[in-house]
C-alpha cells in the first residue's frame, strides 16, 4: 500500500503578493506611530503652562501693577539721568559741528536738561518697562509662542540700539550739515539750545522707533497674519509709505535727512522678509 503523496502548491505570484500585503500593515503601523507622535507634540507645543483662570477685575489689577512698576523705572531712570545730565548734553552737541549753542532766555538750559533727562531716563528704563509688558502677556501665551519670546526681546533691544547710533553718527549730522551748508555765507550759525535738541532728540527716537518695523512684521508673520509672499507683493505700496514716514518722522524739511530715514525703513522691511522666509513664514 502506497503512501499518498503530499503535493506543496507551487509558488506563484499570488502567494509573493500575499507575502507582501502581509507586510505592509507594519509600515502603516509605523506610519501610525509617527503621526501619533507628531499630534502629541502638536497639542503639547499649544498648551498653556501653568494656566490661571482670572477675571476682569484680576486682570485689571495685574495691568495696574505693570503699569506701576514701569512708572517707578521711568521715574528712577529719569532722576539718575537728571544727576549726571551735563556729560549727556555735552555728548550731544558733538554733532553740531561747531556751532555755538546759546541759552537766549533765562532758565532755558534749565529745561533742556529736563527734557535730556526724560528722554535719556526712559531710553534707560525701556528694557524694564518691555519686561512688565512680556510678563503681563505671558499667562496667556502657549509654549509654542514663548519660544519667540526672548529672541523678540532681544532683537528689539538691539534694532532700538542700532536706531539710536545711525541717528547719532548718519541721520542728524547729515540734517545739520545740511542747514548749515543753506545758510554758509549768508547768516552766522548761532543756535538756541532749546531749538537744537528739540530738534536732536524727538529725530533720533523716530529712527530708533522705525528700526522696530522688523519686529512688528516678524510678530505678524509668526501668527500668519502677513506671509513672506504678501509682504513681497505689496513692495510698491512699502516704498511709497517709507517716503511718507521720513516725511512725517523726521522734523526737518531737507531731502537728504528724509531720504536716510526712509531708506531705511525699505532696508529693514527687506530684511524682515527674508527672516520670515528663513522661518518658513
Amino acid at each position: 500500500m502506497t503512501e499518498p503523496e503530499i503535493s506543496t502548491p507551487p509558488e506563484d505570484s499570488n502567494n509573493k503578493n500575499l507575502a507582501v500585503n502581509l507586510k505592509e500593515p507594519e509600515i502603516n503601523n509605523e506610519e501610525q506611530v509617527s503621526d501619533r507622535e507628531n499630534s502629541q507634540n502638536k497639542d503639547y507645543l499649544d498648551q498653556i503652562p501653568d494656566e490661571v483662570e482670572m477675571s476682569i477685575f484680576d486682570h485689571l489689577e495685574e495691568l495696574r501693577m505693570r503699569i506701576f512698576y514701569a512708572l517707578i523705572a521711568v521715574v528712577i531712570g529719569i532722576i539718575g539721568c537728571f544727576l549726571v545730565v551735563k556729560p549727556i548734553v555735552q555728548f550731544l552737541e558733538i554733532p553740531a559741528q561747531g556751532v555755538k549753542l546759546l541759552q537766549i532766555a533765562p532758565g532755558e538750559y534749565f529745561f533742556v536738561t529736563i527734557e535730556v533727562a526724560g528722554y535719556s531716563g526712559l531710553l534707560l528704563a525701556s528694557p524694564f518697562v518691555l519686561y512688565q509688558v512680556v510678563k503681563f502677556v505671558l499667562p496667556g501665551l502657549t509654549i509654542r509662542e514663548r519660544r519667540f519670546l526672548g529672541p523678540i526681546f532681544l532683537g528689539s533691544t538691539v534694532l532700538f540700539i542700532v536706531g539710536l547710533i545711525f541717528a547719532y553718527f548718519a541721520v542728524v549730522p547729515a540734517a545739520l550739515k545740511f542747514f548749515i551748508g543753506y545758510g554758509s555765507g549768508v547768516v552766522e550759525q548761532q543756535w538756541s539750545i532749546k531749538d537744537y535738541f528739540r530738534f536732536v532728540l524727538p529725530l533720533m527716537f523716530s529712527t530708533a522707533l522705525t528700526f522696530q518695523i522688523p519686529i512688528l512684521l516678524i510678530l505678524l508673520g509668526i501668527f500668519r497674519i502677513f506671509s513672506s509672499q504678501k509682504l513681497i507683493s505689496v513692495w510698491r505700496e512699502v516704498v511709497l509709505t517709507a517716503v511718507c514716514l521720513g516725511a512725517v518722522l523726521t522734523p526737518s524739511t531737507d531731502p537728504l535727512t528724509q531720504s536716510l530715514l526712509g531708506g531705511s525703513v525699505v532696508v529693514l522691511y527687506l530684511g524682515s522678509v527674508v527672516v520670515l522666509k528663513l522661518i518658513g513664514r
